[in-house]
């Protein structure tokens, strides 16, 4: 059911998703959800019995010759091992899926109505990156910037807001992850603000000084989270009789904010 909603045949030629470690034939009757594979999911997994581990981010990306003990990922997998439990990824399958990881963000911070890709798949209209949408009524930049804060996971990072906070927005365009590269996209399809994360500084002043739309850059993984109950509702729909669990262990990079 995972991969009929997030098709594997998907995700970008450099992903790796699919099953990572676990037997095809296992009995599932507890899934946790989160969106990294690490030490602390894990832990999460093995204190509350879980049998499988369902992630956003893929525990491989690269080509590797060990999985020693020796390295903080070699160390999880001998985990998972020992006691039975499965670690499966979708990743940009998932971000193109419809329903998919923007599709979560975009409802999570407010937006209303029919979504429709930002970079939509070219033989697919309803799948592609990213979710354009409407919020409830016209209100100002500052408003929306606080419906995004309440509606996200707090993090230490919580969220920059590039434009003036009086400015009136009522379309959005968000893409959970990443979205340095979407932001030409976002400036075409005539928006007033994009929602997204990991933004680069020039890259950002630059679009925000040839006006383009108001830019709102929350943590990573804080925008890619509410998929995650998404995903645990797909499961549950499909009829499977599974036990599900979203984790809420904070697993973004930055722990502290001065």
């Amino acid at each position: 059911m995972l991969e009929a909603a997030y098709p594997p045949a998907r995700a970008e030629s450099w992903d790796a998703v699919g099953l990572v470690t676990g037997d095809p034939a296992q009995v599932v009757r507890r899934v946790l959800l989160a969106v990294d594979p690490v030490s602390a999911v894990a832990e999460e997994a093995l204190e509350w019995g879980a049998d499988l581990i369902v992630v956003h981010h893929p525990l491989y990306l690269r080509g590797t010759t060990s999985v020693a003990t020796t390295t903080p990922k070699g160390r999880l997998l001998h985990t998972l091992i020992k006691h039975d439990i499965a670690l499966y990824t979708a990743h940009t399958n998932a971000d193109v899926a419809n329903p998919g990881v923007s599709d979560a963000l975009a409802r999570a911070v407010g937006l209303v109505g029919d979504l429709v890709p930002l970079k939509p798949f070219p033989d697919d209209p309803w799948r592609g990156l990213g979710r354009i949408g409407e919020l409830p009524r016209e209100m100002p930049l500052g408003e929306f910037a606080a419906l995004v804060a309440n509606g996200l996971p707090e993090t230490s990072w919580g969220i920059r807001v590039a434009g003036d906070p009086s400015r009136p927005v009522s379309k959005v365009a968000v893409s959970g992850g990443a979205g340095d590269s979407l932001l030409g996209t976002a400036a075409a399809a005539g928006v007033d603000v994009f929602l997204t994360a990991d933004l680069r500084h020039h890259p950002a002043s630059e679009f925000v000084e040839s006006g383009g739309p108001a830019l709102i850059d929350a943590a990573h993984w804080a925008t890619e989270w509410p998929w995650l109950d998404s995903a645990a509702s797909i499961l549950h729909a499909s009829g499977v009789t599974v036990e599900t669990r979203v984790s809420a262990t904070v697993t973004d990079a930055w722990t502290k904010g001065y």
